[in-house]
């Protein structure tokens, strides 16, 4: 496992940089690569950002002024990137197995680059990029620290979620003095709704469930409701975090319907549950509070599925 000061010493010595992003682009995984482009950038090389899914509006801030280059990569870096596949198959299929570096905080992460800086203790990604500002000796101006400030605010949930830590707060003071404009970053990131979006919180909210004691609370987001919303890829970023802000629950189960017959699961959970052990069960994965999976079946079959894994999750805990 590689360190902080070996992934910047590996940058120093990069030429003509890819960066790459997951696949349905959060906060952490955008901030993180554009200011990582942006401080490749002011040290003089080439680098550009591509991602397998086109980003959501909301973030078109972060990549205001980076200068556009046509090149051919000799390196290739991967930010909040977990494993290969989250790449999208597009993009895996020109970089897989040719990925140089992995920055990433999550304990999940498969160790598939060729030096891997992995720190599961960071709450965001970004907070391992603020991390390489003084090692590559850049100067933080307030376009790297907006950049930064995103990826931290919305893995954070505005800072709500447990995996917030004081020195996540005293990154993001930092941040302030630097230039991010906090305010207006978290308005733009939760307080801001589309018509669509609140058309598809409804017909998802209405879907809710409740299990063991109302303890788990599994909500469904069907691809007729999207049609019927007119729901685009954005809106739907914010919704498993719905099912684990009702009182008493500790596993929020969202099931979203990628194509018929295919699921992509998101767990929210709270101690003592693990949403990654949880979702391991069915070879997903993430982090203590957040995870995901994959789970082919209808909607009945899977609901019963993700109830099974939460039930012996819950006796494995001693819940129930």
């Amino acid at each position: 496992m590689a360190t902080a000061k070996q992934a910047a010493d590996f940058l120093k010595n990069a030429r003509d940089v890819y960066i790459l992003s997951h696949v349905y682009p959060d906060g952490d995984t955008l901030g993180s690569a554009f200011a990582l482009c942006r401080m490749l950038q002011k040290m003089g090389k080439r680098a550009k950002v591509l991602c397998e899914h086109t980003p959501s509006p909301r973030y078109a801030f972060l990549q205001e002024g980076i200068l556009e280059e046509d090149f051919s990569p000799e390196t290739v870096v991967c930010v909040d990137v977990a494993d290969e596949s989250l790449l999208g198959s597009r993009l895996q299929s020109r970089f897989g197995g040719k990925i140089h570096l992995c920055i990433d905080h999550h304990a999940s992460n498969v160790e598939y680059a060729g030096l891997n800086w992995i720190d599961s203790r960071a709450a965001a990604t970004a907070e391992m990029i603020w991390e390489l500002l003084p090692l590559l000796e850049v100067q933080g101006d307030p376009q790297i620290a907006a950049c930064i400030f995103t990826g931290i605010t919305t893995d954070t949930g505005c800072f709500r979620y447990s995996s917030t830590t004081p020195r996540t707060y005293r990154i993001a003071a930092d941040l302030m003095e630097q230039g991010a404009k906090a305010g207006e970053i978290n308005r733009a990131m939760f307080d801001t709704k589309t018509r669509s979006l609140m058309e598809i919180e409804r017909r998802a909210t209405d879907s809710m469930e409740f299990f063991y004691e109302d303890r788990c609370a599994v909500m469904a987001v069907t691809l007729e409701m999207i049609r019927l919303s007119g729901a685009g890829e954005d809106d739907l970023e914010g919704l498993p975090a719905i099912p684990r802000q009702v009182e008493g629950v500790l596993a929020g189960v969202t099931l979203r319907e990628k194509k018929p017959g295919e699921f992509k699961i998101s767990v929210r959970a709270q101690a003592p549950l693990n949403a990654a052990e949880l979702c391991a069960i069915y070879g997903g994965g993430g982090h203590d509070t957040a995870g995901g999976c994959s789970l082919s079946g209808s909607l009945q079959q899977v609901r019963e599925k993700m109830l099974e894994a939460v039930g012996r999750h819950f006796r494995e805990k001693g819940i129930l």
